[in-house]
């Protein structure tokens, strides 16, 4: 009788095939920074963050000043995939019914009916996402977690895949509202955007007045290729050594004085929750998988960290009269934790 443990393969080999279907498979995302290229140029940090929520189902938000291409990038995004898009123009008298639907009396047939909302689609653009009050952000924090919607009654699942990809402007406040924690925390990423540089400027003015336009996006991608890639990303492997690690800067962001931190402590008012954990994690595997490997490095949660922490770090007055943002108190406990 063969023994059942004999087809059991070896962690090193699992990474070793977990590695071969990874470079078959990276092809598509590729394809897809391909794409984006034909219209944005530069902003490789912004399309990069945009690939990583994609691939490990997390919402992301970009912040930056008008005319960076926020919308133009994620638009750009969800043309190469040939699924469902939705823009939502947040505005200070937006309702929670024009962004997950209502219940509408027909009176021939003298019963309602349900219209559903811009909200059910794969790829949900939310533009200025800090314009509307917090009726229209709760609207928004059953279908980000949950992935349903609730009209009258009735629960609705949401496509698959979906995701929330918003943007918002840090320099006008006037008609603004502050979102709140448990919806800033949703976000698996936050990603601040800076301007480009001269030699991408140049390439920038060239590629938006040539007499043919903007380049045309192919879509190279269907709903059902993110799905599977998704399912490879989580097979990614994350060693406990890994594990130990995000642990670590995360509780460094609560407890600082245990980690020779002490003087961040009177910094900051809150740190990451344990949704800080779980998406580090889930944000290094897709990163990983972007670099073309089967495992996750330190390196990988170093270059995460900040767009998965920055958002979740409550500051304190000292810290803002000090000018000191979460970015750099993330930088400051990512060189004080030791590296695996």
């Amino acid at each position: 009788m063969e023994d059942s443990t004999s087809t059991t393969l070896s962690p090193a080999e699992s990474i070793r095939q977990l590695t071969e279907k990874i470079k078959q498979e990276i092809v598509y995302t590729n394809l897809l920074k391909d794409e984006i290229s034909k219209v944005i140029v530069g902003q490789s940090n912004m399309v990069e963050k945009l690939l990583v929520a994609l691939l490990a189902d997390g919402h992301i938000l970009l912040e930056g000043v008008p005319g960076l291409a926020k919308t133009l990038a994620i638009k750009t995004l969800s043309d190469a995939i040939a699924a469902q898009f939705s823009r939502i123009q947040f505005t200070p008298d937006l309702l929670p019914a024009d962004v997950t639907g209502t219940m509408i009396y027909n009176q021939k047939d003298q019963q309602f009916s349900v219209n559903k909302g811009p909200i059910f689609a794969n790829f949900i653009l939310a533009d200025e996402i800090n314009r509307a009050p917090a009726k229209v952000q709760s609207a928004l924090l059953e279908a980000m977690q949950e992935k349903q919607v609730t009209i009258g009654d009735e629960t609705f699942q949401l496509p698959s895949p979906f995701l929330v990809m918003a943007t918002q402007n840090p320099v006008e406040q006037e008609g603004t509202y502050p979102l709140p924690e448990a919806q800033v925390d949703r976000f698996m990423l936050k990603v601040f955007l800076d301007y480009p540089k001269k030699e991408e400027e140049k390439l920038i003015i060239r590629s938006n007045i040539r007499k043919e336009g903007l380049s045309k996006i192919d879509r190279v991608l269907k709903p059902e290729d993110i799905i599977r890639l998704r399912e490879l990303v989580k097979d990614v492997y994350l060693d406990e050594k890994i594990e130990n690690y995000i642990v670590d800067i995360v509780f460094a962001t609560r407890n600082p004085g245990d980690y020779d931190l002490s003087n961040l402590a009177p910094l900051i008012s809150f740190g990451g929750s344990p949704r800080a954990s779980i998406n580090l994690a889930r944000a290094a595997k897709a990163y990983a998988f972007l670099n073309g490997r089967a495992y996750v490095i330190p390196e990988d949660i170093r270059a995460i960290a900040p767009d998965v922490l920055q958002h979740r770090i409550g500051l304190t007055y000292e810290a803002e009269a000090e000018e000191i943002g979460p970015r750099d108190i993330v930088e400051k406990i990512l060189n004080r934790i030791d590296v695996p």
